[in-house]
């Protein structure tokens, strides 16, 4: 029987005979004394075997190769000073090994190289191709193992020291398509008739509060049928909250005391409290974005009024058509960005375009003081405009200042994605620092200019603040979103919880009486029975693991993610499937044209 992990053994346990499994790492031979790491999910051990002290292992030592799956049983013994191994846990010493016996074997070449001693590096085909072999790498076996610890404390703390029951919630429901594209599965003893999987848990943690469960909590697996980012997936995993009789600052404070559980138990750090907070009016106005990065500064400077008479076309007629004119002022930028990267053909050209700037026009400040710039825009404002421009930014000799002009939320974007690459570039950026921030009163709805219709920014269960009820088209929702270095890790607000204002909603974004009751009827329903206050949040575990990894794409915080085409290279998932299941499903394939 197994008696420790290959990382568990340190000097107390020098003179012990122990059993250890595990995959060989590496294996060296030192004139006859063979030498092998053994690894495990815990970490490695040296094991030793020598024709004088243990001969009965050497035969079989000489035969093993990288990966073979072995078990070890020997004596615990110091290592000699002059081979102690500080870098590892198991440094202090080393196991000779009495008996050492094959499991198994490798029988193929390896497509890529697992010892910890490796530092090569893998396609990342390669890796999601071979994910099981990727597994057992130290740094995807430490991320694994980071994820664990994070939902153990989750755990521990909502349980043991709020009193939240985890309750689960079904995985097949109603299609209900108001936000991104459901995964459907067809139901073979309904013909015709489809599930959904869930987008989240939402509905359903509702009706739990209707129920008197008071506080409740899941670690969900939801399904999203879009397009995919680096911190995107068709499957993900999310912590899911509800809470009955709790307004928004009680549950705002509860979560800080979560999250600030989760920092001291998983990185030993003490985050400052209370987290700061930002309107969404606010993070918009100063970031261009309602998921700002606060580590470094370039915040943006609002110009419209300094900018609506001035005779340079391209900003007084973005103004008088309903938009705006901003800065981004770059400190030292006139050094760093030359006028080939700004103007079209340029990668900061090509950053704006990409998300709908027509062009970016720009204005240097020179060591004496003056603006320079190419184009009508110096020409065009008075001497008086000019000095209170370098007031608002802030701009000194040096500085380099960007200008968005159109609507507005274009403007913010492009602004926002030049923010990002300049502070990335310039290394403004302090990769160990940690800004966590809370983004509040977000509007009740946007415009989606597609449908020609308003649509719940986050979702039409959010309820309003009470003193905006009368005007919900222009109302602020008590809606909250936890932003951890510029990513967005959770998001909640309180519910509606009044079936009348819940159909008032519903109207607001185009479901009329019938349609309503038809995709949410059990719900107002439920809420005629006697249904308490109550409000939640969702965090994107998956996003959050990898924050805390250090990592940059969410596939390195889960075991077996998709690819950004939502196919899975493991399994070759999704696939064809038998003509006799689609009969029994009652459903007709379309061939692709052409096939």
């Amino acid at each position: 029987m197994r008696t420790h992990y290959c990382g568990q053994l340190r000097a107390e346990q020098v003179g012990k005979t122990v059993t250890l499994f595990g995959w060989v790492d590496r294996r060296r031979d030192h004139g006859g004394v063979i030498f092998l790491d053994l690894r495990d999910r815990t970490g490695i051990s040296q094991i030793v075997s020598d024709p004088e002290r243990t001969p009965d292992s050497c035969e079989i030592a000489g035969d093993l190769r990288n990966e073979y799956v072995v078990k070890v049983t020997g004596r615990v013994t110091k290592r000699p000073d002059e081979s102690l191994n500080p870098r590892i846990p198991t440094g202090e010493v080393e196991i000779y090994a009495d008996q050492i016996e094959l499991l198994n074997a490798v029988r193929k070449q390896l497509p890529f190289q697992v010892s910890t001693s490796e530092t090569e590096s893998v396609r990342e085909d390669l890796r999601l191709k071979y994910r099981y072999l990727d597994l057992r790498r130290e740094r995807m076996a430490k991320n694994l193992q980071l994820r664990h610890q994070v939902i153990q404390s989750i755990r521990r703390f909502l349980e043991d020291q709020e009193g939240f029951i985890e309750v689960e919630t079904p995985m097949l429901t109603r299609s209900t398509p108001e936000g991104a594209r459901d995964y459907l599965v067809p139901s073979r003893v309904n013909p015709g008739e489809f599930y959904a999987l869930p987008q989240s848990p939402q509905l359903f943690k509702q009706l739990l509060m209707v129920s008197g469960v008071d506080r409740y909590y899941q670690i969900a697996r939801c399904f999203r049928d879009e397009d995919l980012r680096a911190d995107r997936q068709p499957e993900f995993t999310q912590l899911d909250m509800e809470m009955s009789f709790m307004n928004q600052a009680e549950i705002l404070e509860l979560n800080e005391s979560l999250v600030c559980h989760i920092f001291k138990q998983i990185k030993g750090i003490d985050l400052p409290r209370p987290f700061p907070r930002l309107t969404y009016a606010e993070a918009m106005d100063r970031y261009g974005s309602d998921k700002p990065d606060t580590r470094y500064d370039l915040e943006l400077v609002d110009v419209s009024d300094l900018m609506q008479d001035s005779g340079f076309k391209v900003f007084s007629g973005a103004i008088a058509s309903g938009g705006i004119v901003k800065v981004l002022p770059i400190p030292g930028g006139n050094d760093a960005i030359s006028n080939v990267r700004i103007k079209p053909g340029g990668d900061l050209f090509k950053e704006a375009s990409d998300v709908g700037a027509k062009g970016l026009a720009y204005i240097r400040v020179r060591e004496d003081g003056e603006i320079d710039t190419i184009g009508a825009i110096k020409d065009n404002l008075s001497e008086a405009q000019k000095q209170e421009l370098l007031q608002r930014t802030g701009a000194q000799a040096g500085s380099l200042l960007l200008f968005g002009a159109g609507d507005t939320p274009t403007v913010n974007k492009t602004l926002d994605r030049l923010r990002q690459v300049i502070a990335r570039e310039l290394g403004l950026i302090d990769s160990e620092k940690i800004n966590l921030l809370w983004v509040t009163e977000f509007p009740m709805f946007e415009w989606n200019a597609d449908e020609k219709r308003l649509e719940a920014l986050h979702h039409p269960f959010t309820a309003p603040y009470p003193e905006d009820a009368h005007d919900l088209k222009n109302a602020r929702a008590e809606a909250y979103d936890l932003v951890f270095n510029g990513f967005e890790v959770g998001g909640g607000s309180r519910r509606i919880y009044q079936p009348d204002l819940q159909q008032q909603v519903f109207e607001a974004i185009g479901l009329s009486t019938e349609e309503a009751h038809n995709k949410f009827g059990f719900l107002l329903e439920a809420f005629e029975y006697g249904t308490p206050p109550h409000g939640g949040i969702a965090y994107g575990l998956d996003r959050l693991v990898m924050l805390l990894a250090g990592e940059e794409s969410i596939r390195d915080a889960i075991a077996f993610p998709k690819t950004q085409q939502a196919r899975c290279l493991l399994t070759n998932a999704p696939s064809e499937v038998d003509t006799k299941q689609l009969k029994e499903l009652h459903i007709a394939k379309i061939e692709k044209p052409g096939k």
